[in-house]
């Protein structure tokens, strides 16, 4: 297996190198152990090569860069059509462009690809030796006792779902892409004159096009049976959106910072991180992991990431909580743009960026929860002494030499067997726990005891039995997931209309965290009344994109819009009426109503038109 690193500039990419020793492995590029000469490949084998080890399940990823003037004026615009077949667009130019390859020397079996020039070997600085203990974790953390009052103001004021979405896309921040808006159009020598209502409707279609896409946008405003959909084509006429959608903007072009690669969205991305922190749960247990926005132009801070179901786009650093809500995010610019901290790698130094967005709350004794990707000695020492919990997998040569039992030796031995040591000086434990594989697992919070007993599928004998378990592994089990959780709601409904800009499906992305979020607060605000996620979106789509039609067209000023309070969920109650009308739903013959709503709707329609 080949795992590389670099990025790609006008005729030559640069790569670094990590070959993991292995029988049989193929070699394609020169790697540690190899060659210590410079020696070109071609992009196109590096893929090739990848795609050819599907059977192995390390995570392998490339990174390609953005132009290299990011905040520059031709950036606003993307290769390829609006509505043709997604794919992994790479020209021929950059599939067939030299691979520089360099020796590492850095002496670790590292899969994960990341961004960073050829460098030259540097001395390896000593660091002081730990002494391991055998005994188990005596953390001297303070335990959770912080209450929520913010939450609880939220389930008094009975907000509707578009009230629960507008706490992120609040007044605002509506307001701010509307003058950003009419600000580039201007400078365009175009007089846009967008007003917050019609952004309300774009939207809206947004929203919408994540549970009813066509090939083509423009298939909503045609007249056609089978494509024709009354409430996009009566809320805005098809050329505006046109002309909105494509002058949508998001910062001042004269005010970017050239260093930033994603500077033509960070004032949304602040704007966003502020509301997400605001109103957010407080909770103990967060889970920081890895995103990916799906993205197949040929620009911006790209990366093809094996191992996730979005394999190639934007990578965006999340934190949430354990169910799901989203509290920071920031995309990823590799170390070329992002320099780690603290002697830390690039993943460890967001883990710490994260935390710090947490403790604007106050310092509290959060519990923060990874995977191998971030988990080092060196990290949880920071975390304990920023006095935050932190447990994780950990690579072997990530644990600073930890004397544990050899991979090889457990495996031999029972399922469930585990060995573990402290560190005398930090408490921060490290333990080795067979299972169906064999996993490391660092904490500087939790412990071996109490060990219990977990029912696990055995493959052989094809049934269930029951393993011994340390209780840092069953915690992390439980709690690591909500990056994944996120992820998953995401994906089911996401926005499917893309624009010619490049950051056009990062908006898309940021649209559908806001929805998941409010989703996640009327999950706890409304209990009594919860809706799936489908609903939820339809619901907003809806009243967003009948609350603010244009009603001064010629043949629309007839047209009756239903206002919110069809959708607010509250107050509606069916009665029988003496005259027999039509069903506001199925069109038949019915003698119930809304009393709110003075519609006529069958019991059975009742639920669904309400929702609609």
């Amino acid at each position: 297996m080949t795992a590389a690193s670099g990025f790609i500039t006008k005729g030559t990419l640069c790569f670094r190198v990590h070959r993991l020793r292995r029988k049989g492995s193929r070699d394609v590029i020169a790697g540690r152990g190899i060659h210590s000469k410079v020696k070109s490949a071609k992009l196109l084998e590096v893929l090739n090569a990848m795609e050819e080890e599907e059977s192995n399940n390390n995570r392998e990823e490339i990174f390609i860069a953005p132009p290299d003037n990011a905040a520059g004026e031709f950036t606003d615009e993307d290769s390829g059509d609006e509505d043709s077949q997604r794919g992994a667009h790479l020209p021929g130019s950059v599939l067939h462009a030299s691979v520089l390859c360099e020796d590492s020397g850095t002496g670790e079996d590292n899969d994960d690809l990341e961004l960073q020039p050829a460098k030259k070997r540097q001395k390896a600085v000593v660091k002081p030796q730990r002494i391991w203990t055998k005994r188990d974790i005596r953390p001297d953390f303070g335990s959770w006792t912080a209450s929520d009052p913010h939450i609880e103001n939220l389930k008094s004021q009975e907000l509707s779902p578009v009230g629960l979405f507008e706490l992120f896309f609040d007044e605002g921040t509506i307001n701010f892409i509307v003058n950003e808006t009419n600000r580039y159009a201007w400078q365009k020598n175009v007089n846009l004159s967008l007003t917050a209502q019609e952004l309300k409707c774009v939207l809206g279609i947004l929203i919408l096009s994540g549970y009813i896409s066509y090939p083509r946008r423009r298939m909503f405003w045609e007249t056609s049976p089978d494509s024709h959909h009354h409430l996009v084509a009566d809320a805005i006429r098809r050329d505006r959106f046109e002309l909105i959608f494509s002058y949508l903007h998001f910062a001042d072009n004269n005010e970017l910072d050239a260093s930033d690669r994603f500077a033509k969205v960070r004032p949304l991305i602040i704007r966003m991180n502020c509301n997400f922190q605001k109103h957010a749960p407080l909770e103990e247990f967060y889970s920081f992991g890895e995103s990916m926005c799906e993205y197949f132009g040929h620009r911006g801070s790209k990366q093809l990431h094996r191992g996730k179901p979005v394999r190639l786009g934007y990578k965006i650093w999340c934190g949430t909580t354990s169910r799901g809500y989203l509290v920071w995010f920031e995309p990823s610019q590799g170390t070329l743009f992002t320099k780690p901290d603290r002697s830390l790698d690039l993943g460890g130094s967001m883990v710490i960026k994260f935390v710090d967005a947490l403790q604007e709350r106050g310092f509290l004794p959060y519990h923060i929860f990874f995977d191998k990707v971030f988990t080092s000695v060196k990290l949880m020492s920071i975390l304990r002494k920023k006095g935050v919990k932190a447990t994780g997998t950990v690579r072997e040569y990530r644990t600073e030499r930890c004397p544990l039992k050899d991979p090889k030796e457990l495996k031999k031995m029972k399922r469930g067997s585990f060995d573990y040591k402290v560190d005398e000086s930090e408490e921060i434990i490290v333990c080795r726990w067979h299972d169906s594989s064999v996993v490391n697992i660092c904490s500087n919070a939790v412990g071996i005891e109490p060990v219990r007993l977990t029912s696990r599928h055995s493959g052989a004998a094809k049934t269930r039995t029951q393993v011994h378990q340390p209780s840092l592994v069953k915690l992390y089990q439980e709690k690591v997931g909500g990056v994944g959780r996120m992820d998953q709601n995401i994906a089911k409904y996401k926005v499917k209309i893309r624009g010619m800009k490049w950051y056009s499906s990062f908006i898309g992305y940021v649209i559908d965290a806001a929805l998941n979020n409010a989703w996640q607060l009327h999950r706890i605000c409304c209990q009594d009344a919860q809706v799936d996620l489908l609903a939820f979106r339809r619901y907003i789509a809806c009243v967003y994109l009948e609350s603010n039609a244009d009603t001064t067209s010629q043949g629309r000023r007839s047209r009756r819009l239903e206002t919110e309070s069809r959708f607010d969920m509250i107050g509606h109650w069916i009665i029988h009426q003496d005259k027999r009308t039509r069903c506001a739903l199925c069109h038949s013959q019915t003698n119930t109503r809304c009393e709110k709503c003075q519609k006529g709707v069958h019991a059975k329609c009742f639920r669904e038109y309400h929702i609609r």
